[in-house]
């Protein structure tokens, strides 16, 4: 009996490894998402936000991308499962070029950094307050693709059916 629990333990140890952050986005941020942080500033606060590109500006020195904010998975992914499911925009600002063309709309990204300020945009007619943060950290997620597996027809030579091998077809 106690064998059986020691395993268990063990095999949720193991499965609970599986699901951790990458080693840039480990740490311990402020629980609060980019819409919470409109409503109650929190300026200076490190947090982990990600979500889908809507835009990438390059500038001089640093690159600004504007995401619609997702909730994060255990391992800092965005979830795709939830499409519909946002925490409102934000914006993260990073030192250096981030190219356009892999930065592309849609592409999940999480970042790491603290909230640096606030900024009015407008969308549409709409005058919308998006939380700027200073990004320490950019991870681009690899595209999930979904593929079709397809079986080939196969009959088997040898199948002992109506009429025996080859003389079968």
């Amino acid at each position: 009996m106690n064998l059986r629990i020691v395993l268990l333990a063990a095999a949720a140890a193991t499965l609970a490894a599986c699901a951790t952050a990458p080693k840039p986005l480990q740490g311990s941020f402020t629980p609060v998402n980019p819409r919470d942080s409109v409503a109650a500033p929190q300026v200076g606060a490190p947090v982990r936000w990600g979500g889908r590109i809507i835009s990438t500006t390059p500038a001089q020195n640093s690159t600004c991308f504007q995401l619609v904010s997702r909730p994060l998975s255990g391992t800092g992914r965005p979830l795709s499962s939830a499409p519909d499911a946002t925490d409102g925009r934000f914006i993260a600002c990073r030192a250096g070029f981030y190219d356009p063309a892999v930065f592309t709309e849609g592409r999940e990204v999480t970042f790491v950094g603290r909230i640096e300020g606030y900024e009015s945009t407008r969308i549409g007619e709409y005058d919308y307050q998006l939380p700027r943060m200073a990004a320490d950290v950019v991870y681009l997620w690899p595209e999930v693709r979904e593929v079709d597996v397809v079986y080939p027809y196969y009959r088997d030579p040898f199948y002992w059916g109506p009429r025996w091998g080859w003389w079968g077809w």
